[in-house]
């Protein structure tokens, strides 16, 4: 099964955020129809597209309606076939690492010197090391072949 295309818009400006928002998820669609996809699959992701070519407006409904739409096949995609776009796991960690290991060391720095000013070191530190484990993940999904080419900047 082939995914259909989406049907680019005349009236839409496309220098507007909705317009490059629209841009943005025709590449991210270039990028899954170069993938070996089960037809299940499929049928969602063009349900998707069927919907965004069928929205009645151009301004802000169809951006929040390409935004929803792309994050649902993002996760669909994630889910069932582990296919993530570039640096998912580098941005998904960053927040991760802050959370796990910035602030319990930013603690563990205000405890040992007795001011709980020093929280605030452990967030740059735990930035990091969620950084480098996501950017690890990343590349073993890159050599898999289970990575899209394309960056999505929500």
């Amino acid at each position: 099964m082939k995914l259909i295309e989406l049907t680019l818009r005349e009236e839409l400006n496309y220098d507007s955020k909705c317009g490059k928002r629209l841009r943005i998820f025709n590449s991210l669609l270039i990028e899954i129809a170069k993938k070996e996809l089960p037809d299940s699959i499929v049928e969602q992701i063009n349900d998707s597209i069927r919907a965004i070519n069928t929205h009645p407006s151009v301004d802000k409904p169809l951006d929040k309606a390409i935004k929803a739409h792309q994050l649902k096949i993002l996760k669909l995609l994630e889910k069932h076939l582990k296919i993530v776009p570039k640096n998912h796991y580098r941005n998904l960690w960053l927040a991760i690492g802050m959370a796990i290991f910035g602030i319990p060391i930013g603690v563990a720095f205000g405890t040992v010197f007795h001011q709980m000013a020093f929280l605030g070191i452990g967030l740059p530190i735990g930035l990091s090391v969620g950084m480098a484990i996501g950017a690890g993940m990343d590349k073993k999904a890159q050599e898999e072949g289970r990575q899209l080419d394309v960056e999505l900047n929500n």
